[in-house]
């Protein structure tokens, strides 16, 4: 059995069912954003959520990504206020990594998310 490498900032098509409520659901891109150390040695990953409905209200933990940039559908929106643990199991295919600016947006957008910032 080969070990998938997962390394923060990797961009992941991930099975996020089942969902309750207003959680995001099915099969979606989502970002890891735990630490290495963790991806190394956890069966599990700490993740956000993306959805391509950039429609939705834009929030302070909301970060907008470029399609042709990550190898999305569509423009998208990276929801940081939807951060969940997930199984390395429940991860697909690689889709992208996200840049060090995108993942600088991130890291501010989680902050805010959480209450450190």
């Amino acid at each position: 059995m080969t070990t998938m490498i997962v390394k923060r900032g990797d961009i992941f098509y991930a099975d996020l069912s089942p969902v309750i409520g207003s959680e995001q659901g099915g099969i979606r891109p989502v970002i890891i954003i735990q630490n290495d150390i963790g991806n190394k040695y956890s069966p599990t990953v700490i993740v956000a959520a993306i959805t391509s409905q950039i429609n939705k209200a834009k929030l302070p933990t909301h970060v907008e990504i470029s399609s042709e940039e990550y190898g999305l559908n569509k423009d998208s929106v990276v929801l940081l206020e939807q951060v969940r643990t997930l199984d390395k199991k429940r991860l697909k295919e690689k889709i992208g990594h996200m840049t060090d600016s995108d993942m600088e947006k991130v890291d501010k957008s989680l902050l805010i998310s959480i209450g450190l910032y």
